[in-house]
């Protein structure tokens, strides 16, 4: 045997890296078990972090005491806030970042948690002991796998053991296995076995899970063609620069001091398009090679010329990989296309006419396991002990899978402590929106986070994360003393920019009314501040204070929408409710509801094909219960 652990992490992209973090800062002893120790915090495809939606749940993870918002601050190369010219719930940070350095940073802050050990190794299988699991596809009542057993008689992880013999004993497992579950790369019809390149498949956790009892599916990403830097005639496209003042990831950085570098965009044109179109019987996608379904909302250049065919052009941006990294990511035209195919479009796009392709475009399949087998706190509902992260979830993308590592770790330690798990609501966080969505609503296709999922997004910014959920962390234990003073210096600053407000006049009126007319601006309010008051104060504090008073109204309407989903929310549905046995339930409400097993009244609500008449019905159920 080779010794034993509370927590047991596999994987070593950002779900596995948080998972890990977490969990030792918690005090767990935790070991992360990675095929190679130098590629943890590798990133598979685009090295950047951020974007609509995802960068605000990085600030999410930064308040909660995460790393991705620290390592990002210390290796990005261009800052950007986006959505500038519209209303501040929907402006969303994102950095380019330095391939090498980004998990250079990584590592550096593992090492920093001392009951955090790294073991090299794949995992080949799960022991359990407990309840036998029922045969594929059996049916379960309430959606759960327990039938009527106890907790004493559930399944629950033992130890795990490598493909070189090696057994660790342990009372948690979380699975962060990326792309890699069995693996398969597509380029044009060659295949080839791995999560990315260069990198081998993890088959056996495949089989592991499939003897658990659970249900595997199958999903497809992809990545676009890399060329040479000194290739590119940037002078044929447009300069995209970065911020003239960047603004941090973390409320632990204060300030960005790196030099910034330049981005640029370029467009496909109608040549580009007749190529793809020609060779689509040569695209693994159109061909069948490939059954799987891939993302809506990042296709490849082939599934945009297809879907999209009234657009002219598409857009390009040619974002550098590094300082010194000789390659340029071709953002957008993700392909799995032929080599030649590849040569020939990309070689008709303005600044690539001579490029020299380093990395050809390629999709790549894996398994997932579908996430109706899953809990809110991310525990497998067949397995004990047994938490899933990241794109084994259906996810796509470096932050929704960190996010869930984080939550994952949490619950782990949480649950081995014997504590009630720890979930953030759709009203608390973008991450509450993204696993009730995940749970609520499994997805059939990789799941990326956008503004447009958060019902409450006015309540959700990029610039008031901490003051949401940082005195969560402090509660949970994630968020140190150093962290937890800054917050209260900045809750302290907040509190008295607010009373200043509400006391100062500008123009004749209130400082507070004035802020709300469209003409204000934050030069100004920072004047009106420092007249009335000889204390300096950082941008962040009056940028956050300005935006609160000029929403204030719509704040106030969606506080009240919130207390009303409260109420719905808080009727919890207990365990192993069967469903079968409520016949005013129409059919598919009962199937949708027993697959689900949805734990509160509003979690029912979501679910895609149960109406609010079937919640009428089971409020009904519910209410009589507790009567009896």
């Amino acid at each position: 045997m080779a010794g034993s652990y509370d927590i047991i992490v596999v994987g070593g992209g950002h779900a596995g890296i948080e998972a890990a973090w977490a969990a030792a800062r918690l005090g767990a002893r935790t070991a992360l078990i990675t095929m190679n120790a130098d590629a943890i915090g590798r990133m598979s495809c685009n090295p950047a972090i951020g974007g609509l939606g995802k960068g605000q749940m990085v600030r999410e993870i930064d308040a909660l005491g995460g790393l991705m918002g620290l390592a990002t601050d210390q290796a990005g190369i261009q800052f950007r806030m986006l959505n500038r010219s519209k209303g501040p719930a929907v402006w969303a940070p994102r950095a380019q970042c330095d391939r090498d350095a980004y998990p250079r940073a990584v590592q550096h802050l593992l090492r920093q948690a001392t009951s955090l050990d790294i073991i090299e190794g794949a995992v080949e299988t799960i022991e359990t002991c407990g309840m036998p699991k029922p045969a594929a596809g059996e049916r379960r009542h309430g959606g759960a796998a327990l039938g009527h057993a106890t907790l004493d008689q559930q399944a629950r992880v033992t130890a795990v053991t490598l493909t070189d013999g090696r057994r660790i004993e342990t009372d948690a497992v979380i699975l962060t296995t990326g792309t890699f579950l069995r693996g398969l790369m597509h380029c044009g019809q060659e295949q080839t076995q791995g999560g990315r390149v260069g990198e081998p498949a993890a088959v056996g956790i495949s089989a592991a899970l499939l003897s658990l009892g659970f249900e595997l599916g199958r999903l497809k990403t992809g990545t676009p063609p890399r060329v040479h830097r000194d290739s590119v005639d940037f002078a044929a496209c447009e300069v995209q620069p970065g911020d003239d003042v960047p603004v941090p990831f973390s409320d632990m950085t204060d300030a960005i001091t790196q030099r910034q570098v330049d981005c640029w965009v370029t467009w496909t044109h109608s040549k580009v398009h007749e190529h793809i179109v020609a060779n689509l019987h040569r695209a693994p996608m159109y061909s069948g090679q490939i059954q799987s379904r891939g993302p809506r909302y990042c296709p490849s250049i082939e599934d945009k010329v297809v879907r999209f065919a009234d657009k002219t052009k598409h857009q390009i941006f040619l974002e550098p990989e590094g300082y010194d990294n000789e390659r340029i990511y071709c953002n957008g035209i993700s392909t799995s296309l032929p080599k030649d195919v590849q040569d020939a479009f990309v070689h008709e796009v303005p600044g690539l006419e001579r490029a020299k392709i380093l990395q050809y475009g390629y999709a790549v399949e894996y398994d997932y396991v579908p996430t109706h087998q899953t809990k809110v706190s991310l525990e497998t509902k067949l397995v004990r002990g047994l938490f899933l992260a990241g794109q084994i979830n259906g996810t796509s993308g470096y932050e929704e899978a960190a996010a869930q590592g984080l939550v994952a770790g949490i619950n782990a330690v949480r649950l081995l402590q014997d504590e009630e798990p720890f979930v953030l609501g759709r009203d608390q966080a973008y991450i509450g929106v993204m696993i009730d969505d995940l749970v609520i609503r499994p997805p059939l296709e990789p799941y990326r986070m956008f503004t447009s999922r958060a019902e409450y997004r006015l309540l959700l910014r990029s610039d008031n994360a901490d003051q949401r959920l940082t005195l969560i962390g402090r509660r949970l234990g994630t968020v140190d003393d150093s962290r937890w003073a800054r917050f209260q210096a900045k809750r302290d600053a907040v509190a008295t920019l607010e009373a200043l407000t509400r006391a100062g006049h500008m123009n004749g009126s209130g400082l507070s009314t004035w802020i709300r007319r469209p003409d204000a601006n934050l030069s100004t309010f920072a004047d009106a501040i420092a007249g009335l008051t000889s204390r300096v104060f950082d941008a962040d504090d009056l940028v956050q204070v300005m935006t609160e008073a000029k929403y204030s109204g719509y704040v106030d309407r969606q506080a009240r929408q919130i207390e009303r989903f409260r109420r719905l929310e808080s009727m919890g549905i207990p365990d192993r409710t069967d469903y079968a046995t409520m016949p005013e339930l129409r059919f598919e409400a009962r199937e949708r509801l027993a697959r689900v097993a949805p734990a509160t009244l509003g979690q029912a609500a979501r679910i895609s094909g149960v109406t609010p008449a079937d919640i009428t019905v089971l409020w009904i159920y519910l209410t009589g219960r507790r009567r009896t």
